[in-house]
């Protein structure tokens, strides 16, 4: 089958929506499905390459930080992909690349799957200054955009749920987005301890890690303020990643004493981001605005549970004492994680039954369950066309 891809961020931008991206053009592949992909180039030029077509872009960090949108009308991208005729259009983002997957599923006659990966209603405060209001559009902005698809595929159940609360009528798809395990298999120590002597942490200290962007919905001063509680000096927080919150979250880490008990590492490359995983006892969270977690998955996939703010959405993925726990309170966050340090046969545990809870996320299986539903959209289309006829 022939599938087209599009997504305003792609490689090497790091967040959840390329992990699922790149995830799942890597499980179509290896099914034996010829992927191709259209997304927003870091520059003014438009090329393409090695299957996927860089449309030219304008940086847009003045609507939220990190983004950009299309400054080409990409006539020769759009004749060039519609020559191929893809058979199923799968579109990623809502904003900059959605219209161009319309126009092509529509001229070849493709159903359009969308995922939607972005709770945009924790969102408001980068486009509106009232909240309700906020809300409001953030509904209004989703269903008529789901209306102008043929299915939609939810990471969670959760989203399943606010999706019908919109109003959005098309069948959904509840698929979790998967990821390449293998690359986050525990690995032997030797890397670990090279790290922590870059990072300046020393072998005896165990790390709480975070890996994410630094933003306000990510809710980091919060995971700061928890660690600050149970500072005792034989600890580290490690943040990885960056974004607009850092100098906030620096002020924050510097008025509440912490010195270099909390670490700031900054973006890093997508291909070495398993050796921060690889040290941490414990991966914690305090975001709300998740719609799957994909960082969660990965922790688990590397051995290392996971302490997180309680959201419906990790329901099916943190097992409370199995796998980590979910809190409420930053006192079940402090008892939770002052147990967890102090018992090395708990650690343990939790780290196996971490890595069990994560095969289920296999980027394959994932694969396949998308492709399901591309198979029966087309099945759906050919034969209505059959009977049309």
């Amino acid at each position: 089958m022939k599938i087209l891809l599009t997504s305003d961020v792609y490689k090497p931008t790091t967040n959840g929506v390329v992990t699922s991206l790149v995830n799942l053009q890597q499980g179509l592949t290896q099914l034996g499905h010829e992927v191709r992909i259209l997304t927003l180039s870091e520059s003014h030029t438009t090329y393409y390459k090695d299957g996927v077509w860089y449309l030219s872009s304008l940086n847009s960090g003045t609507i939220y930080p990190g983004t950009r949108v299309r400054d080409t009308l990409a006539r020769s991208p759009l004749k060039d992909l519609i020559r191929w005729r893809p058979e199923v259009v799968h579109s990623q983002n809502e904003f900059s690349t959605f219209p161009l997957a319309k126009r092509i599923a529509h001229a070849v006659g493709a159903p359009l799957v969308h995922t939607y990966h972005t709770l945009y209603e924790d969102y408001t405060t980068y486009f509106s200054p009232n909240e309700r209001m906020g809300r409001v559009l953030a509904q209004l902005f989703t269903r008529r955009i789901l209306a102008k698809t043929d299915a939609v595929i939810a990471p969670t159940s959760k989203i399943e749920r606010l999706l019908r609360s919109y109003g959005v009528e098309k069948p959904i798809a509840v698929i979790p987005s998967g990821i390449d395990l293998s690359r986050f298999a525990p690995a032997d120590g030797q890397d670990a301890n090279q790290l922590r002597t870059r990072l300046g942490i020393a072998q005896d200290t165990q790390v709480i890690v975070y890996v994410g962007r630094l933003a306000k919905e990510k809710n980091i001063d919060e995971l700061i303020d928890n660690f600050s509680a149970t500072a005792d000096g034989k600890s580290t927080l490690l943040l990885v990643g960056d974004g607009p919150q850092r100098p906030l979250l620096e002020e924050q880490v510097k008025s509440l004493g912490l010195g270099k008990q909390v670490i700031f590492a900054g973006m890093q490359k997508q291909e070495d981001i398993p050796a921060f995983y690889r040290l941490g006892t414990v991966f914690c969270s305090a975001s709300t605005s998740e719609t799957q977690g994909l960082t969660y998955v990965e922790a688990l996939a590397a051995g290392i549970p996971v302490l997180c703010r309680a959201d419906d959405c990790l329901d099916d993925l943190v097992q409370d004492g199995i796998n980590g726990w979910q809190y409420h309170t930053k006192e079940e966050y402090r008892d939770h994680l002052e147990r967890l340090l102090a018992d090395k046969a708990l650690q343990d545990r939790l780290s196996s039954d971490a890595l069990r809870s994560s095969s289920r996320y296999d980027c394959i299986a994932f694969a396949q369950s998308v492709a399901a539903v591309y198979e029966s959209l087309v099945s759906e289309r050919a034969n209505l066309n059959r009977i049309s006829a």
